[in-house]
């Protein structure tokens, strides 16, 4: 792993205590708060696959596959209302892509990724401490740190960077004093370019992730209540 990678991920946990510093210092302990911070593990699966190219022609019966790998990750929630929020996501993941068919046992190289996701939410009223949602919107995948690849010549992995269309589901469950266990499925469709530095080699990834994610959150209040009456968020 390189510096920049380590401190990515340093950054990433910084921001895990940064939010639950603030819901420590904020009005927490109940569930009126109009932000919820959350911190969990993901498991990022790609839904790959590959049309893969020599010199802009097709290469027959050749594909990639991208792994599958669990990350912890971070969310951030802001509700306007009871029922409307809107949702970032954000992890850092290590993919490794391999060939498939035609590549079958070729190592593509490997590729680090941030994949924050924007999502608004439509949050239904709670029955019995269970609070389903669901949500749609962006989100966009930065890639760097590609290692080389087994390729003839051994050549460095390029992705480029990519944005797709993302919905979402899951639900809160209340355990007390403004704390809440969460499952998250999100589901993105998300095309990029590929290539390998110096070779005629490219690739039309379809990376198509699915995202689960089961966390703890706590809800709590920044920036002081909404004007107008207390309305419970549940």
């Amino acid at each position: 792993m390189t510096i920049r990678s380590r401190s990515r991920i340093a950054s990433l946990m910084l921001g895990a205590g940064i939010f639950f510093g603030l819901c420590q210092a904020s009005v927490a302990n109940n569930y009126d708060g109009n932000f919820m911070a959350r911190v969990g593990v993901s498991v990022v699966h790609p839904d790959s696959s590959a049309d893969v190219f020599v010199g802009g022609a097709s290469l027959a019966g050749a594909d990639a596959e991208v792994s599958t790998e669990a990350v912890p990750s971070l969310t951030l929630t802001y509700f306007f209302n009871p029922n409307v929020a809107v949702e970032l996501f954000c992890c850092f993941a290590k993919h490794e892509v391999d060939g498939k068919g035609a590549l079958n046992g070729v190592d593509l190289g490997d590729t680090w990724i941030f994949p924050p996701a924007l999502t608004l939410q439509y949050h239904f009223d709670s029955r019995r401490g269970f609070k389903p949602y669901v949500g749609a919107g962006v989100q966009y995948i930065a890639f760097f740190d590609e290692s080389r690849s087994n390729l003839a010549g051994s050549p460095r992995l390029d992705v480029d960077n990519a944005i797709g269309f993302t919905l979402q589901a899951g639900v809160d469950i209340e355990i007390g004093n403004g704390w809440y266990l969460n499952g998250d499925v999100k589901k993105t469709w998300l095309n990029t370019d590929v290539s390998w530095e110096g070779t005629a080699v490219t690739a039309d990834l379809d990376l198509d992730p699915w995202i689960f994610t089961a966390a703890v959150g706590r809800r709590f209040n920044l920036f002081g209540s909404h004007a107008g009456p207390a309305q419970p968020y549940k």
